[in-house]
């Protein structure tokens, strides 16, 4: 028997758990900025609107639905955090575009984006020749990020969560071998850094706190 006292808790027990979603995230809104937000949305607004009318699915049995779907989250969270592979995996990687005034085709194409749209993109960003692009790399969330020629600072870290960026590493017209005796300067080692940026012709590295 469909009952208002049923549906009232299952709404707002559904509102606790965004919530609570945001706030274990670390951000302000569910606006999605990786696969793994897209899908967690998409989930989560389907077990609400699909359980909150179904008079065979209990309270008892709602709550336990979205406490499974919160650890998962959790879990996957925790995993995209603390595994280079995983995160891959789930939130795929920043993809070249343009490099040195070259656009690579196959990128694009492998990453659904029609010569129109990348045309329509440059344009917005006030470049109308690619040959003064210095590099262009489509970031997970389908932003794009420019880096034209005589522009000194790169826009795209070099180290990110403990990782090393090769790309961004070449942009920077520096090696392998530059960037491990900046660290060693500093006593640092790669997966020491949650952060590091190459700047103004500056490293900048912010470390994990220990």
């Amino acid at each position: 028997m469909f009952s208002y006292w049923d549906v009232s808790i299952k709404l707002a027990l559904g509102l606790l758990t965004i919530i609570l979603q945001i706030n274990l995230s670390g951000k302000s809104n569910l606006a999605p900025i990786s696969a793994l937000d897209q899908v967690q949305n998409y989930v989560l607004g389907a077990i609400v609107g699909g359980m909150i009318y179904s008079t065979s699915v209990t309270v008892l049995q709602y709550i336990l639905v979205l406490l499974i779907w919160t650890i998962l989250v959790l879990v996957l969270r925790f995993l995209t955090h603390h595994n280079h592979y995983i995160k891959q995996l789930i939130d795929g990687k920043p993809q070249l575009l343009i490099k040195n005034g070259e656009l690579l085709v196959a990128t694009a194409l492998k990453n659904g984006m029609s010569a129109n749209d990348l045309a329509f993109r440059l344009r917005t960003e006030g470049i109308t020749d690619i040959r003064f692009v210095k590099r262009a790399v489509l970031e997970q969330n389908g932003q794009l990020t420019i880096t034209q020629v005589g522009d000194d600072s790169i826009k795209y870290p070099i180290i990110v969560d403990g990782q090393l960026n090769a790309d961004a590493l070449e942009t920077s017209e520096h090696d392998l071998a530059w960037l491990q005796t900046q660290l060693d300067a500093q006593h640092y080692e790669i997966s020491d850094i949650y952060l590091g940026t190459y700047t103004n012709k500056h490293l900048l590295l912010f470390p994990y706190q220990h």
